[in-house]
């Protein structure tokens, strides 16, 4: 089989995005001043970013949606982009939903599961399947696939070794939360995965090594470590990790750093989606053949685009588009590692 384009499988949601004045402290009580409703999760982060990066790209949904309002709002929201393949997109449950809580610092979501622990081993058709990369999202959410497995460690770990003896390239993404997990239920899936993209707190807790010191500042001389750790546990091409100061990538044999794009404050709306809109950037390189760097810069400028409006996708352009925007924006001071 001649495999193309990308498939997105995992978390998918509703965000339901309210921008406060001031996040409100225990007991307390805050006006909203907006709210809005977009689509959420890798899924359809991933897959609406990769239709506006490349229109002729085919890319496969893969997803669980309620039988609800959320459900049909991420039906037709994704049905109207034409090279979104909708076929493993299945109804059943109540679709997951987030509440994006916005002030001018910071980003809050509480989320409601619904129906993502149906999402198990058995939900992809690999027979079915077209693509040449399948990126799964997010390890740490997708609580069926976390369970473990005698064989491959977790049940993510035998997807993604499925997938690979298909002949399909495997992508993973982890969720951020405060917990001691990582070390335990990510590993088996990194010995399957060909691109693990990443950001520095998911990246650091997967190892048992902190990429961020107490009062948030970036602990350089730890980034090189954490990329060659992730490679020695199994991933077979690119390690990736993303933070808002840039990025840090490592392929065979050589690092490399990219440093974030240089943005006016008032352009920024919102922060939701840019982590997906960067891995987007990056799986689009791969599959395209360039190298990782080049990839990684393409990244940058999609998760940088994202930053333009409040919905995750919202602001994210075309390769084109995004290509100028490497050249038009200054870039932050290149981080030694």
């Amino acid at each position: 089989m001649l495999r193309t384009g990308i498939a997105i499988a995992g978390t998918i949601a509703v965000d339901e995005i309210k921008r406060v004045e001031k996040y409100p402290n225990k007991s307390e009580l805050t006006s909203i001043n907006s709210i809005g409703r977009a689509m959420g999760g890798a899924v359809s982060n991933c897959s609406v970013t990769l239709a506006k990066i490349d229109p002729s790209l085919p890319i496969e949904a893969i997803s669980l949606v309620g039988n609800d309002d959320k459900g049909e709002f991420l039906r037709k929201k994704l049905g109207e982009y034409k090279n979104i393949k909708l076929t493993q997109l299945k109804t059943i449950g109540e679709t997951p939903f987030t509440d994006v809580i916005m002030d001018n610092d910071s980003r809050t979501f509480l989320y409601y599961r619904g129906n993502s622990h149906l999402f198990n081993e058995n939900v992809i058709d690999f027979n079915g399947l077209d693509a040449e990369i399948l990126h799964i999202a997010y390890i740490l959410l997708l609580e069926s696939l976390d369970k473990e497995d005698a064989k491959y460690g977790t049940k993510m770990a035998k997807v993604l070794k499925t997938a690979q003896e298909y002949g399909i390239k495997t992508s993973i993404d982890i969720v951020s939360e405060n917990s001691d997990r990582y070390q335990k239920i990510v590993p088996p899936s990194l010995k399957y995965t060909n691109y693990c993209i990443i950001n520095e707190i998911e990246a650091g807790k997967s190892v048992g090594v902190n990429l961020r010191e107490a009062n948030g500042s970036l602990i350089k001389e730890n980034i090189r470590t954490v990329l060659k750790r992730l490679k020695e546990l199994g991933v077979k091409d690119w390690v990736v990790i993303h933070c808002p100061e840039g990025s840090f990538g490592m392929d065979d044999e050589n690092v490399y750093s990219i440093p974030s794009l240089l943005l006016d404050s008032k352009l920024i709306k919102g922060t939701v989606g840019a982590g997906d809109a960067y891995v987007s950037g990056v799986l689009y390189g791969a599959i395209k053949g360039l190298d990782l760097p080049s990839s990684m810069k393409l990244g940058t400028a999609a998760a940088a685009s994202s930053l333009f409006e409040e919905g995750s996708t919202s602001g994210v352009k075309s390769y084109e588009e995004l290509q100028e925007m490497l050249i038009q924006y200054p870039t932050r001071e290149e981080i030694l590692i």
